[in-house]
């Protein structure tokens, strides 16, 4: 859950509990003919420990109660620049459909035509059963895209970064991460067995002190977000990139957010730097600009072969769907087909903007089609969603873990397919409810 609750300790969890085990009272066992009567079995269950956590949780039932629950909204059409929420017509400002591409034609023809031809899935892994010839057509034209001698396909973007950072970094050797990067890193990070080293967001100081008092000769991996999900600024890639060679360590990048954002033709964060040689590992999802599910991870031939024979959320998940895989390449076509929708993006991010600083919102450093808009307090975050969804906008409120504490906002996000009208429209609603509820 995305609320910080303190989970209890085993300690805390048992405090309370009666022991199922203790011997009658008095202390002295009875006895029958001299011998001690043992002490009788508990009659049920023991109390279940575990789940006492998930009894406690109340959070999310609380704001629902009071009408604020911002979670798992139901929408019953395409996700496209307007959405329908319980019979509302809602104009979206929450998706990661940078492009417009979730709904277009060709891609809805390219996953049925796959379906027709492959089926509906793979009915195993990639290492076995599970690779099929329009996998390998997606990891080529990928390579193409980032300019990497390989790719390989993994089924879901978080599985990427856990699947590569736990089978590259291992015992002895150590991963850094900026402290704002997404929870898949983090995660994939943690399940690594070597160290896990954070640094403060986008310092690269702070990154050079890190690796500075790490032994010379061992493995090192460092770790950013291209874009930043929830910030929308963008990594010093040529800092961290001379500061990693210097220290002799590997630089992996995650692009989920930069391609079809940044760089040449959309080719993400080190081609829109020119460092695509500087940045061994290159990360990228399909759920974002290129209309679809599964992620990937570029590099050199030798990498990518490890990888097919290391990285265990690879070799233990079913592979990608055949549907999945032609949308992404019919996505990727449009993408290089149609270079105005990533200019298009560019003219409604700008647009969008200026209105909001024109409004007085604070957008803190964002460089991007993510605009945060700061509140800074929990409930502010999930009223304003409220008030928004009311007067016909779809927004995201994003609190703790997601930000830290006290950096509560609320997520736009521009489309290409966005009009002008729209745009304003947004502003129009933007500006009567952040004066409504005191953020302007």
């Amino acid at each position: 859950m995305i609320y910080h609750e303190k989970n209890p300790t085993l300690e805390e969890s048992r405090a309370g509990q009666p022991d199922a085990y203790s011997l009658p009272q008095p202390a002295v066992a009875r006895e029958i003919n001299n011998r001690a009567l043992r002490p009788k079995a508990p009659s049920g269950p023991a109390p279940c420990a575990l789940l006492e956590k998930a009894r406690k949780f109340k959070t999310a039932e609380q704001l629902r109660e009071v009408g604020l629950y911002p979670y798992f909204r139901t929408i019953s059409s395409a996700q496209d620049t307007e959405v329908m929420i319980k019979g509302q017509k809602v104009l979206m400002l929450g998706s990661n459909s940078y492009l417009g591409l979730t709904n277009h034609p060709k891609i809805k023809a390219a996953a049925q035509a796959a379906v027709e031809k492959y089926g509906t899935g793979c009915a195993g892994s990639r290492f076995l059963n599970g690779t099929l010839d329009i996998h390998l057509e997606l990891e080529a034209a990928l390579a193409k895209l980032v300019n990497k001698e390989a790719v390989l396909l993994y089924s879901t973007g978080f599985q990427v970064n856990l699947g590569v950072i736990s089978a590259l970094v291992g015992k002895g050797e150590y991963v850094l991460g900026d402290k704002s990067n997404h929870a898949s890193i983090v995660e994939g990070c943690l399940l690594a067995q070597g160290k896990f080293l954070r640094f403060a967001h986008k310092d690269m100081a702070a990154l050079e002190n890190r690796l500075q008092k790490l032994e010379p000769e061992a493995g090192k991996l460092v770790v950013a977000d291209g874009v930043f999900s929830m910030e929308g600024d963008i990594i010093p890639l040529p800092e961290l990139c001379r500061i990693a060679g210097k220290y002799g360590a590997a630089v992996m990048v995650d692009d989920a957010h930069s391609i079809g954002v940044l760089g040449k033709n959309g080719a993400g964060t080190a081609s829109h730097f020119g460092l695509t040689d500087q940045v061994h590992l290159i990360m990228g999802t399909f759920s974002k600009s290129l209309a679809s599910l599964g992620g990937f991870i570029a590099s050199d031939a030798e990498t990518i072969d490890y990888l097919k024979h290391y990285s265990r959320p690879l070799i233990f998940s079913a592979s990608m769907s055949p549907a999945n895989a032609a949308a992404v390449l019919a996505a990727l076509e449009i993408m290089a087909q149609e270079p105005e929708r990533v200019a298009q993006l560019w003219r409604n991010t700008h647009r969008m903007k200026q209105g909001l600083h024109d409004l007085g919102f604070n957008l803190g450093d964002s460089e991007t089609p993510i605009l945060p808009v700061y509140c800074r307090d929990l409930m502010v975050a999930f009223k304003i969603c409220k008030r928004l969804q009311e007067e016909g906008l779809f927004v995201n409120p994003v609190v703790s873990p997601a930000v830290a504490p006290g950096q509560e906002l609320i997520r736009i996000s521009l489309m290409a397919t966005h009009t002008d009208r729209q745009v304003d429209f947004a502003l129009d609603k933007l500006g009567k409810v952040g004066k409504e509820l005191g953020l302007i």
